[in-house]
């Protein structure tokens, strides 16, 4: 599908809009793993993701071949949109985004500073495919350009550019024993795959797409492009629905077990630690490949050398409460409890009793006010290390004070949680 010299091209042209994103030898990581850990790193794009290659490269041969005097139009309230826009004022061609009314304000803001004078943007219905079918319309309508954000044979090249990137920046003649590559609509990994077949091997990829997501696998178990019913969106850069067809047939051989699945949960650990570690903001989607690196098996990968693509860093800090409880719940370091607790003077007392010296409660709320003998309580308890709760629990049941855990209880945590 893609071209060694085709690719070398498009990177070579795409030094003209900004440097080569750097990759980097990851001391922590490479310390607690035993291996040669290197990032690369296209959180530090100049709009913060590895989609301004895409959409440059699609630009570069559309305006080549006549383009230039048309409208290009996209539908995307994410990183495709930001590529889109700055890559349309690189060339000083119109450029209309669609976006979702749904859409935060501040991913409206910035695809409006990147593309400044030479973008409009739309916004359209409540849900992406309102918006997606608007901006077909739109394009109909004026004679335009449609800018897929991942299916599409010139975006699958300028996506390929990472490769060209990594091999030009490993230490001569190292090839890496493994190159981890997060998935959504899979055009990052058939492009990188394309490049570097008969470089790597097959087996030493690793592809890692959000468990709520999983379009990549689901596919290749069935044999063919699925579309799955539900999708969780939490890993927004990452979170879709039907992979594209051209992505598909570039991966499609690869084995399902070559394809891991990651916890949105366990993401948000991968997030708030490289936060908090090395000072490097990562939207979920740009945590995908580490999370995947977190959950080998460690003796399997000492000495490896390991290339972890790291796929964008715009990450909204109002979303940092949840991503710090949700890391919190996966680690075990906080659980949320339904508690039945007697309705008479000193019940709370003795129940404040239960709790050991590192356990904190960080909800505390009635459910039911009426019952004249038991009372519902909703507790949100954090301690320091997981086994504490091995320990409540005993205490709750030497008690008999009656409880549920509903940590792990979908539906009731995001009804009362």
């Amino acid at each position: 599908m893609v071209t060694r010299l085709d690719v070398e091209n498009a990177e070579a042209a795409m030094r003209s809009l900004f440097p080569a994103t750097p990759l980097q030898l990851n001391d922590h990581l490479s310390a607690r793993y035993g291996a040669d850990i290197w990032l690369k790193r296209e959180d530090l794009s100049p709009v913060r993701s590895y989609k301004i290659r895409g959409a440059f490269n699609f630009f570069r041969k559309a305006i080549g071949q006549g383009a230039s005097g048309k409208t290009f139009v996209c539908a995307s309230a994410g990183n495709h949109a930001q590529g889109f826009a700055y890559v349309c004022r690189h060339f000083g061609v119109p450029g209309v985004v669609f976006m979702p009314v749904t859409t935060p304000q501040q991913k409206i803001d910035k695809t409006r500073m990147f593309g400044a004078e030479f973008i409009t943007i739309r916004l359209f219905g409540d849900f992406f495919d309102q918006c997606y079918q608007a901006a077909r319309d739109h394009v109909e309508a004026v004679g335009g350009v449609m800018v897929p954000p991942f299916d599409h044979a010139d975006i699958i090249e300028g996506q390929a550019t990472v490769a060209a990137e990594i091999m030009q920046q490993l230490p001569e003649g190292t090839v890496p024993d493994m190159v981890v590559l997060p998935v959504g609509g899979g055009g990052l990994a058939a492009g990188i795959t394309g490049y570097l077949d008969g470089t790597v091997p097959k087996s030493a990829f690793v592809f890692t797409e959000p468990a709520g997501a999983p379009s990549l696998r689901r596919s290749i178990e069935a044999g063919e492009v699925t579309t799955l019913a539900k999708v969780d969106n939490f890993v927004d850069g990452a979170a879709v629905a039907r992979i594209g067809d051209l992505n598909f047939a570039a991966l499609r051989d690869f084995p399902a077990s070559q394809v891991q699945l990651m916890p949105e949960n366990a993401i948000c650990v991968t997030i708030q630690e490289m936060l908090n570690v090395e000072g490097v903001v990562l939207e979920p989607a740009g945590a995908l490949s580490l999370t995947a690196i977190a959950a080998m098996d460690a003796e399997a990968i000492r000495g490896k050398t390991i290339v972890a693509v790291v796929s964008g860093g715009n990450f909204d800090f109002e979303r940092l409460p949840d991503v710090k409880e949700r890391a919190m719940r996966y680690a075990g370091l906080k659980k949320y409890f339904i508690l039945r607790l007697a309705q008479r003077p000193g019940a709370l007392r003795d129940f404040l009793n239960l709790l050991g010296p590192d356990d904190d409660i960080a909800r505390f709320e009635y459910l039911k006010k009426s019952a004249r003998n038991f009372g519902s309580i909703l507790i949100g308890i954090e301690t320091k290390a997981p086994e504490n709760f091995a320990r409540l629990i005993g205490n709750f049941e030497a008690a008999g004070m009656g409880y549920e855990d509903i940590t792990e209880n979908e539906i009731l945590a995001n009804l009362i949680i």
